[in-house]
C-alpha cells in the first residue's frame, strides 16, 4: 500500500508568530532509527493544544509526500521538508481519496486505525510561513488524516505500510472531510458515515449536528454544530453581498469587521449569540465557508 518515508517528532515550544507567542507542537523534526509508538504518542513527541490535537483518536498525524509536491507548486516554493506541516508520519502513497475511515495498517511492529481527517488550525501555517495554510488544506482537499494506535510497537523510516483491514462503509478521508466542510451535506451520506465505529467522537458529534438539520430527503444547509433545532431561522435565505465599511484591531489576535448592506436593503437586527457565515471562493474551486460571531450594537444599521 505504501512506505513510511519519515518519522517526525517534536515537543511543544513557544514560537513567535505574527506579533504573538504561540505554544505549539507543530515543530516536527525527522528522526533516524526505530521509534516506539505508544497509545497516545510517539516517543519524543507531544502536542501543545490538547483540546484540538492529540488524544487516543489523534495520536499520529499522517501526511503524504505527493501533497508536499503539490504545495511546492501551489506556493511557488521548493524544498519544503518532511514534518513542516506538523505530521508524524510522512508517507509515500495512502492518498486521502483512497484511505478510508476504519482502515487498519501495519507499520513496523505497530498496528494503526484511521479515525478522522486532520482538523486544521492556524498553526499549520507557522513553519511554512503561510497564514492561509489551514484554509488552503481544506479548500484544496488535502487534509491528511489521523491514526489511533491499536497495538503499540516500533516504526522507522523505510517500513512498508500494509493495509490489513478495510473500514466499514469504505468512506474515504476525502469524502468525510468534504461532508463536513464543503457546501451541501447529503442526508444519505451522513447516515452512512455515522455508524463507522472508528470515527472519532468529535467528528461524530459534528455529523450528528448536521443530520439534525437535514430534511427527510436531500441535504442539510448549515455547517456542523453551528445551529440547533431550537435556533431561530436565518435572517435571510442564501447569501447576499455586504460591503466592508471598516476594520478595527481589537487586540493582538482579534479584528472586527464592520459590514454594511451593498444593495441598499436593510440588514436584520441580530439576536444574542447569532453569527454570520462568510463565503470565499470562485467558480474554479470549491467555496470555503467560515462562521463569525456578531458583536454590533442592537438595532445598528450595520
Amino acid at each position: 500500500m505504501g512506505r513510511l518515508l519519515s518519522v517526525n517528532v517534536g515537543l511543544p515550544r513557544d514560537i513567535a508568530w505574527q506579533d504573538k507567542t504561540v505554544h505549539t507542537g507543530i515543530w516536527k523534526i525527522p528522526v533516524q532509527g526505530p521509534r516506539m509508538v505508544r497509545r497516545l504518542n510517539i516517543d519524543g513527541d507531544g502536542q501543545g493544544d490538547l483540546a484540538g490535537h492529540g488524544g487516543e483518536h489523534r495520536a499520529v498525524l499522517v501526511y503524504q509526500q505527493e501533497s508536499y509536491r503539490y504545495w511546492e507548486k501551489q506556493l511557488g516554493r521548493s524544498g519544503i521538508a518532511y514534518g513542516e506541516l506538523g505530521e508524524n508520519f510522512t508517507v509515500d502513497g495512502l492518498p486521502d481519496s483512497e484511505v478510508c475511515i476504519g482502515d487498519r495498517y501495519r507499520i513496523g511492529t505497530a498496528l494503526f486505525e484511521v479515525t478522522q481527517p486532520r482538523v486544521t488550525c492556524y498553526r499549520a501555517g507557522i513553519r511554512v510561513n503561510e497564514p492561509a495554510m489551514a484554509a488552503l488544506l481544506v479548500k484544496h482537499g488535502r487534509p491528511g488524516f489521523y491514526f489511533r494506535v491499536l497495538e503499540e510497537g516500533e516504526v522507522e523510516a523505510g517500513n512498508e505500510i500494509t493495509r490489513i483491514a478495510v473500514g466499514p462503509e469504505q468512506m474515504s478521508v476525502a469524502e468525510i472531510d468534504a461532508l463536513l466542510y464543503l457546501p451541501g451535506h447529503p442526508r444519505d451520506r451522513l447516515e452512512r458515515a455515522l455508524p463507522i465505529p472508528a470515527l472519532s467522537a468529535g467528528w461524530r458529534h459534528s455529523l450528528e449536528a448536521l443530520l439534525k438539520q437535514a430534511p427527510t430527503e436531500g441535504a442539510a444547509s448549515g455547517n456542523a454544530g453551528l445551529t440547533g433545532t431550537s435556533s431561530p431561522p436565518p435572517a435571510w435565505q442564501g447569501f447576499r453581498p455586504l460591503r466592508v465599511l471598516r476594520k478595527t484591531r481589537e487586540s493582538g489576535d482579534v479584528t472586527s469587521l464592520v459590514l454594511e448592506s451593498a444593495d441598499g436593503q436593510p440588514l436584520a437586527s441580530a439576536l444574542p449569540g447569532q453569527f454570520i457565515v462568510l463565503r470565499l471562493g470562485s467558480t474554479s474551486a470549491p467555496a470555503l465557508m467560515r462562521s463569525y460571531s456578531l458583536s454590533g450594537e442592537p438595532g445598528a444599521p450595520y
